[in-house]
């Protein structure tokens, strides 16, 4: 699934290993969610909305494909 979650990510200038530290997951979940290799659980999707302070669809996107 595509995302926004790198750019959003990169404009807080945080690592991989912080954004992972603030949604309580690994730094390699982030890598993979960025990379679109792994769609977050509604959970986490939820959490990392409420980090960015956006609504799930503004982040990601299910009807694009990632790449």
């Amino acid at each position: 699934m595509k995302n926004r979650l790198k750019v959003l990510r990169a404009e807080r200038d945080w690592t991989q290993a912080q954004l992972a530290t603030e949604l309580d997951v690994s730094r390699q979940t982030v890598n993979a969610i960025e990379k679109g290799k792994h769609d977050p659980s509604l959970p986490l999707a939820f959490r990392i909305a409420a980090l960015f302070e956006l609504a799930i669809e503004e982040i990601f996107d299910p009807e694009a494909a990632a790449g």
